[in-house]
């Protein structure tokens, strides 16, 4: 009898995750996916060939069972958005109790009648084999077309670095360099005027510690994906509009910035260790160009990785799971920047922590908030008072890790504490934003500690496209000319088109 290629498994494994990347195609390189890949097929590769053998190697049976596996595992959380709001009286039905149950019966009938039926399901598999294959064409042509159309894709954008270089004139003494970015963290006045609370406790304890505060300072950009990789590279990157596209709406174009970035080259190139702490998203996750990579997350909580998680069963488990890696994740990261000063020779330290912004881990006591919002994505007006208490909390984290730092180094090093962009709760989904809106997600903390710092080159509207030219001028003798301190918004549907918001939210 002629055999049956059985393949319907594998591409039934592979569906979902493609067809969710190439639906999301523009936020998300195809590394970002490879994790998920691997894990399905790996898998299935090695529960098949189980199964095969406990069913006395009725390979048809087998591959039916586990695909039935599959569709449900995956289809498990369409099901679930679906029900969670049916009720029978007062009783809510759609809870993910139920639904298991309901899943686990199905897939126990499936079981029994393939395991009962004496046909010989070589029809079957064939059909199967090709609605496998008709699934799976779609989301790669999909992702083709769109790869052909952006060439541009996963190559880092070239940089010269030439452009202000000099030597400094004591190479021996040059600080330890902190480059610290808070996400989301909100400058004094916005948590003054939009959530009811004096942060001046805070901003006194850094001045006491020598700090510059800069009151009047405002993101360049409105998202951490475009706002670090311009402060990386110390530049405006209006300019991806004209290699993107207006009408883009690829995220990933800024990525190979972030990871190849003029700052890290520069001090690399003068002696510097270039230390990396994983912030668990995407771009500030992980990077190859660094000399050490702290903390790295392979269980990333990025909007891919939680969208697919989403859509299977692994949702009725995932906020808890999440919720305390990310936990673990930030405190660990508070912990590890104070131990530093152990490593030898001159160091700069990147660490984005994900922290006032969503997802809200800690109370104001860093404890754990079971009915908080755990997604990336949480602003709203009922989130303020989350965000307000994490932000207290991050006050504390930061105040300990100051005096660990100051006191431990041997020579006085650069901090930089900075956020990306404000925070967004007042917000509202499908309005368009208004002055106040702008206001609260442009004005930034932005606070500096430059040892010896000569020329007072800092001033209170310091943006973060300067930092470093002011940070590099000031001690590795340079003449990078300081760049006209703007911010620009734009839209996540068109993130390269770009206007000009600086008077809109500059201070009176």
């Amino acid at each position: 009898m002629k055999k049956t290629l059985i393949i319907y498994p594998f591409l039934f494994a592979l569906f979902p995750v493609l067809f969710l990347y190439s639906y999301n195609i523009e936020q998300l390189p195809f590394t970002e996916v490879l994790l998920s890949l691997t894990i399905v097929m790996g898998f299935t590769i090695i529960a098949l060939p189980i199964l095969w053998l406990i069913l006395k190697k009725d390979i048809k049976k087998a591959g039916i069972i586990i695909t039935a596996f599959l569709v449900l595992f995956f289809s498990y959380g369409h099901a679930y958005e679906a029900i969670n709001t049916w009720k029978v009286g007062t009783i809510i039905i759609g809870r993910h109790r139920y639904l298991m149950i309901v899943c686990a019966i199905l897939f126990i009938l499936c079981v029994y009648f393939t395991m009962r039926t004496r046909k010989d399901l070589i029809n079957l598999t064939k059909i199967l084999n090709a609605i496998s294959i008709i699934l799976i064409l779609i989301p790669i042509i999909n992702i083709s077309i769109y790869e052909i159309k952006t060439g541009y894709r996963g190559k880092d954008i070239a940089f010269d670095i030439k452009e202000g270089y000099a030597e400094s004139d004591n190479q021996e003494n040059l600080p330890d360099i902190y480059y610290i970015i808070l996400d989301g963290y909100a400058n004094s006045d916005t948590l003054k005027e939009f959530y009811n609370y004096d942060n001046n406790g805070f901003a006194e304890f850094l001045r006491e510690k020598g700090f510059y505060i800069a009151d009047k300072s405002v993101s360049n950009y409105h998202a951490s994906y475009l706002s670090i990789a311009s402060s990386l590279n110390m530049e405006y990157i209006n300019y991806l509009s004209d290699i993107a596209g207006i009408e883009s709406k690829d995220q990933t174009l800024t990525y190979g910035m972030i990871r190849s970035n003029k700052v890290a080259y520069f001090l690399k190139s003068r002696g510097y260790k270039f230390i990396h702490f994983s912030s668990g998203w995407g771009p500030t996750n992980y990077n190859k160009y660094a000399d050490l990579n702290i903390g790295i997350s392979y269980l990333k909580r990025n909007e891919f990785q939680m969208l697919l998680i989403r859509t299977t069963m692994i949702d009725a488990f995932e906020k808890q799971f999440f919720k305390d890696i990310d936990r673990k994740r930030i405190l660990n990261t508070f912990d590890n920047l104070a131990e530093i000063y152990k490593v030898e020779g001159k160091k700069f330290v990147f660490a984005h922590i994900i922290c006032p912004h969503p997802p809200y881990l800690f109370d104001r006591d860093g404890n754990s908030v079971p009915e908080a919002d755990t997604g990336m994505n949480g602003w709203g007006l009922k989130q303020k008072e989350y965000y307000l208490n994490q932000l207290i909390f991050i006050n504390k984290k930061i105040e300990i890790l100051i005096d660990e730092i100051l006191s431990k180094s041997e020579v006085p090093p650069i901090i930089i504490l900075q956020a990306d962009h404000g925070p967004r709760n007042t917000f509202i989904e499908g309005e368009y934003p208004t002055t106040d809106i702008f206001k609260e997600g442009s004005r930034i903390f932005n606070a500096y500690y430059l040892p010896s710092e000569e020329g007072n080159l800092l001033y209170d509207s310091i943006t973060p496209v300067n930092t470093f030219r002011v940070v590099f001028n000031s001690y590795f003798n340079t003449d990078y000319e300081l760049l006209e301190d703007k911010s620009y918004n734009s839209f996540e549907d068109e993130p390269y088109r770009f206007t000009d918001i600086t008077d809109m939210v500059g201070y009176d």
